[in-house]
This record gives structure tokens, sequence and C-alpha cells, in this order.
């Protein structure tokens, strides 16, 4: 079943970089919570239900050009839980200027839907939250 969660994750990933936000949004449940830390992004905080996760990736996506997209760098299974690992890169609208980043999140999956995600500022940080290191070793 826990690589069934790792494909919902990554088939939402693949409506967001298709821009079909409706199909995005509907991998996550109607009660999902969002955690952002405050050193990942600029509007950090604690966002429950869908429609308030919904606005919060709405206003992250509002502030880049179409074509705003993020490569799967790992994806981990680890039970209920999936470790994702992303790089992005976009166009700023207001600036022009190429953005680009690298970006760790924590999803937990039940009955084919997102729970909860929590997004990190690297990488690293996700690994580490998880329990593993960049060896893999270690468990959650």
């Amino acid at each position: 079943m826990s690589e069934r969660n790792v494909e919902v994750v990554r088939a939402q990933f693949a409506a967001t970089n298709a821009q079909d936000f409706p199909r995005a949004m509907a991998y996550y449940d109607e009660g999902v919570e969002l955690i952002v830390p405050p050193e990942a992004f600029l509007v950090s905080g604690r966002f429950a239900g869908r429609d308030a996760v919904g606005r919060w990736f709405a206003d992250w996506f509002a502030t880049f050009e179409l074509g705003y997209a993020f490569e799967i760098e790992q994806a981990r299974d680890l039970g209920d839980d999936v470790l994702l690992i992303a790089a992005h890169r976009g166009r700023g609208r207001a600036s022009g200027a190429e953005v680009s980043g690298r970006t760790g999140y924590i999803y937990t999956v039940r009955d084919g839907l997102i729970v909860r995600v929590e997004l990190f500022a690297t990488g690293e940080h996700a690994l580490a939250a998880a329990g593993l290191d960049d060896g893999g070793a270690g468990g959650h």
C-alpha cells in the first residue's frame, strides 16, 4: 500500500507541473494540514483544510510566470509518509528573474489522499526530519 502513497504524491506533482490545479488539489483530503516553516517560504504557518492549503499554493504560484515546474529528484516510501525532494525552477512574475531551488517535503497519505504536508527549506532538512541521511540509513 505504501508504494501507492508514493504514486499519489508523484501524481499530484505531475498535475501541478501540467498547471492542472483542480486535479492537483483533488489528491488532498478535505482536512489536509500544511506546515510551512519561516525559513522555507515567505508565508509560513500552519494551514488547515483543502481550501486554505489551495489558497497558500495559489498565492505561491501567482508570484511566478506560467511554466514554473518541479523535477522530482527523490521520492522515498516511508510507510504512511512519503519523503520527496524536488528541484524547482521558474521566472518571477514581477521581476522576470529566474528563480530556482531545491525543497524537501514529507507527505502523509491515508486512503489514497494527502492528509498532511510538511515543507522544508532544503532536501537535507527533510531527510533529517525523516531520520534519514543522504545515504538512506535510518528509519522514520
